[in-house]
C-alpha cells in the first residue's frame, strides 16, 4: 500500500550546470508583485511536479469551489541535483535540461504561480555522484554550495530550496560517508544567506537524522518538514510546531481518494498544518484534489484547463 520512494526520470545526459547559467545569465527579478491569493483557512498544501514530464503550470490550475482559493500554496520544482566534480573534487549544483528550462522560462513558467500567491521552491536531490548534504569535507565547502543554492534563488526569483537527501550515493567517486557536521554547516550558511526565503526538508536520508552538531541544531532554520512516503502517515522528527510538519504524504493518481480524504481529516483533526502531495500532472486531477480538499478546507477542487 505505501509507496516508499518516489520515481526518478532524468535527461541527465543533455542536462546544464547551474554554475555555467549562473556565469552565463542575467539576472532575473520576480516582476509584479502577487496579487493577494483569495483568503483560506487550513493547512499549506504542498505540491512536487516532475518537471521532466509535467508543466509547474499546473499548480495554478486548482482553486477552491467554495471562495475561489489556491488549492495549492506552496509548489516544488523537482528537481535540481547535487553532483559531483571528480577534476575539482567539489559538489556542484546541476540542472538538467527541463529543470534548466523552467529556470530559463520563468517569466512564463514560475512568475504566473508567484502572481497567483504561490510560492515556487526548488528541490536538490543526490544523483549517485557520491556528493550529498550530508559528506562535505569541511565548513567552507558547505558554505560555498549553500551560496550557489542561495545564488540561484536570486537569480531565478524563486522563494527557497527544498532538500532530498536521496540517491547520493555517498562513497561513490571516493566521497566520504555522512558526517555530523556537513548538513548542519549547509543549513546555517543557506539560511544566513537568505533569511526571508523557505527551507524545506524532505524527511528522508542520512541528512535528515543529523540536524544537529557542536551545539548548534538547526531544526528551528527549517519553514517546513514533511514524511516522504507516500499513501502512509508518519510524523517527521525534527523539532518544529505542527503547524510546519506534514506527517500526510499523498502521491496524486496514485494514492487512493479515501487514504488521501483518511489522511487529511487525521491532519485536520490533530492539528497539523502542512499537507503534502507529489506527482501533479497535466491531467484534470480535480476528483483527487477534491479528496483531501473537502477535509482540508471543507470545499471541492476546481480544475481549469
Amino acid at each position: 500500500m505505501f509507496t516508499p520512494v518516489r520515481s526518478r526520470v532524468r535527461t541527465a545526459a543533455l542536462a546544464l550546470s547551474a554554475i555555467t547559467a549562473l556565469a552565463l545569465g542575467a539576472t532575473t527579478t520576480t516582476g509584479a508583485a502577487a496579487a493577494p491569493a483569495a483568503a483560506k483557512q487550513g493547512p499549506t498544501s504542498v505540491a512536487y511536479v516532475e518537471v521532466n514530464n509535467n508543466s509547474m503550470l499546473n499548480v495554478g490550475k486548482y482553486t477552491l469551489a467554495n471562495g475561489g482559493g489556491n488549492v495549492f500554496d506552496v509548489a516544488v520544482i523537482f528537481a535540481a541535483n547535487i553532483n559531483y566534480d571528480t577534476g575539482t573534487k567539489a559538489a556542484t549544483l546541476y540542472f538538467n535540461e527541463n529543470v534548466q528550462r523552467v529556470l530559463d522560462n520563468a517569466v512564463t513558467q514560475i512568475r504566473p504561480l508567484q502572481q497567483k500567491g504561490i510560492k515556487v521552491v526548488l528541490s536538490v536531490l543526490g544523483n549517485h555522484q557520491g556528493a550529498g548534504f550530508a559528506n562535505f569535507p569541511s565548513q567552507q565547502a558547505a558554505s560555498t554550495f549553500a551560496k550557489r543554492l542561495s545564488d540561484t534563488v536570486a537569480k531565478y526569483g524563486l522563494d527557497g530550496i527544498d532538500f532530498d537527501d536521496e540517491y547520493a550515493e555517498y562513497g561513490n567517486n571516493g566521497t566520504g560517508q555522512p558526517n555530523a557536521s556537513s548538513f548542519v554547516y549547509l543549513v546555517s550558511a543557506l539560511r544566513a544567506n537568505m533569511p526571508g526565503k523557505i527551507i524545506s526538508l524532505y524527511n528522508i536520508g542520512p541528512a535528515a537524522s543529523r540536524l544537529s552538531y557542536g551545539g548548534v541544531d538547526v531544526s528551528s532554520k527549517f519553514d517546513y518538514a514533511w514524511n516522504p512516503y507516500y499513501g502512509s502517515w508518519q510524523v517527521p522528527g525534527i523539532a518544529l510546531p505542527k503547524s510546519k510538519l506534514s506527517p500526510a504524504a499523498v502521491r496524486i493518481g496514485g494514492t487512493s481518494q479515501s487514504t488521501a480524504a483518511a489522511l487529511a481529516r487525521r491532519t485536520v483533526s490533530e492539528g497539523y498544518g502542512v499537507y503534502l502531495t507529489y506527482n501533479l500532472d497535466g491531467a484534470d486531477r480535480s476528483a483527487d484534489v477534491s479528496a483531501f480538499t473537502r477535509e482540508l478546507y471543507g470545499s471541492d477542487a476546481h480544475y481549469t484547463p
